[in-house]
């Protein structure tokens, strides 16, 4: 899996993100030296599909507050999700899904899949109520049925569009 260096990016902070430890990106690498990267800079993340060979692909719109999934390209369904409040506002970028939890009990309902960027993900809720709004710290929420229906069907490295 490829991933290009944004401004401010750190290898430590990348490592964090994808939860890959920091030696094995360098060797994978052959970086000797973790604070010589730059923006544009292409690092390759051990462990994780190429997502541009999965045949799945998800894409959040922020505004419409929705999740649109979308297999070789063409739409496969669209589910309503709860997304960042103000001062806690869900990033914005490309990302993938590098881990699914079951149950993860509390307010994440039913499902956790965490995105390559560390401390977000698209989870269920313990309050249905709040999908639709922008109600979260940051995360993705989905009624529990749908990120469960989601979580069965996409692989790990799918690619994982957010934006306005």
């Amino acid at each position: 899996m490829k991933h290009i260096v944004h401004s401010g990016e750190t290898l430590s902070s990348i490592s964090e993100d994808y939860r890959v430890p920091l030696w094995e990106i360098l060797q994978y690498n052959a970086l000797s030296n973790p604070n010589l990267i730059f923006p544009g800079q292409v690092i390759e993340i051990p462990g994780y599909p190429d997502p541009a060979t999965l045949s799945y692909s998800i894409y959040v719109s922020l505004t419409n507050r929705t999740l649109s999934l979308f297999k070789d390209g063409s739409l496969v369904k669209v589910y309503p999700v709860g997304v960042g409040r103000m001062l806690h506002e869900t990033p914005s970028g490309s990302f993938i899904i590098i881990n699914k939890a079951p149950n993860p009990g509390g307010p994440f309902g039913t499902m956790w899949m965490s995105i390559s960027k560390k401390h977000y993900g698209i989870h269920g809720t313990n309050d249905p109520s709040s999908i639709g709004k922008y109600v979260s710290r940051g995360c993705i929420r989905m009624q529990n049925r749908d990120v469960e229906e989601l979580s069965y069907t996409i692989p790990i490295g799918t690619r994982v569009q957010i934006g306005s």
